[in-house]
C-alpha cells in the first residue's frame, strides 16, 4: 500500500514542467482533468502491486499517461485509415470514400451560407430536397425523389407512409437482416405496418402474393437479398411479375435495393446487383437504396418513385426527424453530378476501385513491392516480400458470394512479429489495416487510394526500423 502513498498529488503534477507546457497549449481545466484521470488510472493499477515503486517513477508513469491521453483527445477520435484489406465497401471503415468533386463541393457549402431552404429565383422559402431531386430523376427515370439519413430510415418512412395500420405482403425468403440488427420485420413493426409473410424460405411464387391480398393489403414489398444468397432449389418472384400483380390489384410495389448501383457494371463481372434505373423501368412504384455503398457517396437513404407517393412521404412528420443536413446534400449532389456530367470511373473512388483491370492491379502491386523492397532493404525485420494474387470483396452487404480477382503483396516478418507489427500499424497515424493468412500479412492494392502505396510502404518500413526484428 506504500505505492498509493507515493502517488504524486495533483498540485505536485501541475508544477511539473511537462504539464506546464501542456497548459500553455491547451485549456488549463482540460489538462487538470486529464491529470486527475491519469492519476486515478494509475491508482487502480497499483492497488494490488506489492513491490514498492518510488515516487519519481510513479510521476513519470503519470506523465506518460497524461501526454498519451492529451494527444489522443486533442487529435479527435476519428482517424485516417489506409485500407489494405481489399474490401471496397468496408462498413467498419466508413464505407465509400468520397470523390474529390464531392469533397470540394461540400467544402464550399460548409464554409459559407447557402440556399439550403431558400428559392433564390422566387425569393422565398424553398425545399432542401429539391437540390438532389432533379438530378436523381434524370439519372433513374423516376418521377420524384426524396433523401433521408440512411436506407433503414428510407424503408421505415416508406412503410409508415404507405401502409401504417395496414398489411404489407413480403416473401418469407426476403425477410433480411443487415448489420446492426436491422431486420425487415422489426422495421415493419416500428412503422406501424402489419407484416404478412408468404411462400417458404427457399421458394415463393406470384400465386402466394395473389392469395394473400385482401381489403387490408396496402403494399407489396420486395427486398433485394444483397448480403446473402440462397442456392439450389430456390425461387423468388421477379419484380416485373410483382408489378403486374400490383397494377391488377391497384396496389403499390416497393423495392428495397439496399445497396443500389447506377454505373454499368458489365465489365466487372458483377451481374447480380439490380441497377436502380432498371427497377424503375420495371414499374416499381417506390425504390429505396443507400448513398454510401455502390453509389459511392455519403451515408443517405434515397427514395425514388411515383410522384404522388413520394410527395406523401415528404408530408409525413417522420421526414423532419429523418432529414439530412446541408453537408450530406452537398456531398450527395456532388457525387450524383459525376454520374450525370462527369466521369464516375475516374472520379468516384468506389467505381474506380471496382473497375480496375487485372493489368492495372498487377502494376499497382508491383509498384508497392518495389517501394517495400527499397524501404526495407538491409532491415532484419522482414523475412520475405512476395507479389501474390488475392481475392478481394465488394463489401457493404453487396455480392456476398463474389470474390474479385486482385493483387497484393505478402509480407513475412521475422518471428515472432506479425501480431506486434499489425498492432503497431493499427495504432499508427494514419492507421494501416491489412489481411492475415497464417503467419503472413497480406496487403491488397485494390483499396489503396492513389498515392497511398507510398504511405503504406513508409509505415511498414517504420515498424521494422522501430522494432528491429519486431
Amino acid at each position: 500500500m506504500n505505492n498509493l502513498k507515493n502517488i504524486p498529488s495533483i498540485d505536485e503534477m501541475l508544477k511539473n514542467e511537462r504539464i506546464k507546457q501542456l497548459i500553455e497549449v491547451y485549456q488549463r481545466d482540460f489538462v487538470v482533468d486529464v491529470v486527475r484521470s491519469a492519476t486515478e488510472e494509475l491508482r487502480r493499477e497499483l492497488f494490488l502491486k506489492e513491490e514498492e515503486i518510488k515516487k519519481e517513477k510513479l510521476m513519470q508513469a503519470i506523465l506518460v499517461k497524461v501526454e498519451h491521453m492529451v494527444s489522443r483527445l486533442a487529435g479527435g477520435s476519428l482517424k485516417e485509415v489506409i485500407n489494405g484489406t481489399g474490401v471496397v465497401l468496408h462498413t467498419n471503415l466508413g464505407r465509400a470514400p468520397l470523390g474529390k468533386g464531392a469533397i470540394d463541393y461540400m467544402k464550399r457549402m460548409a464554409s459559407s451560407y447557402n440556399n439550403l431552404e431558400f428559392d433564390l429565383e422566387k425569393g422565398e422559402r424553398g425545399e432542401r430536397y429539391g437540390h438532389v431531386e432533379e438530378v436523381l430523376t434524370r439519372l433513374t427515370g423516376a418521377e420524384a425523389a426524396l433523401v433521408v439519413n440512411n436506407n433503414a430510415a428510407a424503408v421505415l418512412l416508406g412503410l409508415n407512409t404507405l401502409a401504417r395500420e395496414r398489411e404489407v405482403i413480403v416473401s418469407r425468403g426476403q425477410l433480411v437482416e443487415i448489420g446492426g440488427a436491422f431486420r425487415i420485420p422489426e422495421v415493419m413493426k416500428l412503422s406501424g405496418a402489419r407484416l404478412v409473410e408468404v411462400g417458404t424460405t427457399n421458394k415463393t411464387y406470384i400465386s402466394d402474393f395473389a392469395a394473400a391480398i385482401n381489403e387490408e393489403t396496402a403494399l407489396l414489398f420486395a427486398a433485394h437479398t444483397s448480403n446473402y444468397k440462397i442456392l439450389g432449389f430456390a425461387q423468388e418472384v421477379p419484380l416485373e411479375e410483382l408489378v403486374k400483380l400490383g397494377q391488377e390489384k391497384e396496389l403499390p410495389v416497393m423495392q428495397d435495393l439496399g445497396s443500389g448501383i447506377f454505373y454499368d457494371k458489365a465489365d466487372w463481372g458483377l451481374r447480380e446487383e439490380p441497377a436502380v434505373k432498371n427497377c424503375v423501368a420495371a414499374g416499381a412504384d417506390i425504390v429505396t437504396f443507400s448513398g454510401d455503398k455502390l453509389l459511392g457517396g455519403p451515408q443517405a437513404g434515397i427514395i425514388i418513385g411515383k410522384k404522388p407517393l413520394v410527395e406523401a412521404m415528404k408530408k409525413n412528420q417522420l421526414t423532419r426527424a429523418l432529414r439530412v443536413d446541408k453537408l450530406t446534400i452537398a456531398a450527395l449532389e456532388g457525387t450524383l453530378l459525376e454520374y450525370l456530367l462527369g466521369s464516375p470511373k475516374k472520379n468516384i473512388p468506389v467505381i474506380e476501385m471496382l473497375a480496375l483491370s487485372r493489368e492495372e492491379l498487377r502494376e499497382k502491386a508491383e509498384r508497392l513491392l518495389e517501394l517495400l523492397e527499397k524501404r526495407t532493404d538491409g532491415l532484419s525485420g522482414i523475412r520475405r516480400l512476395k507479389l501474390v494474387e488475392l481475392e478481394d470483396m465488394v463489401g457493404g452487404g453487396a455480392y456476398p458470394t463474389y470474390k474479385i480477382p486482385g493483387f497484393g503483396v505478402e509480407i513475412e516478418f521475422s518471428q515472432p512479429g506479425l501480431e506486434k507489427a499489425a498492432k503497431i500499424l493499427r495504432l499508427g497515424n494514419p492507421a494501416l489495416l491489412t489481411r492475415r493468412q497464417e503467419d503472413r500479412m497480406l496487403l491488397s492494392v485494390r483499396t489503396l487510394l492513389p498515392g497511398y502505396e507510398i504511405k503504406a510502404a513508409d509505415l511498414i518500413a517504420g515498424v521494422v526500423r522501430q522494432k528491429g526484428d519486431i
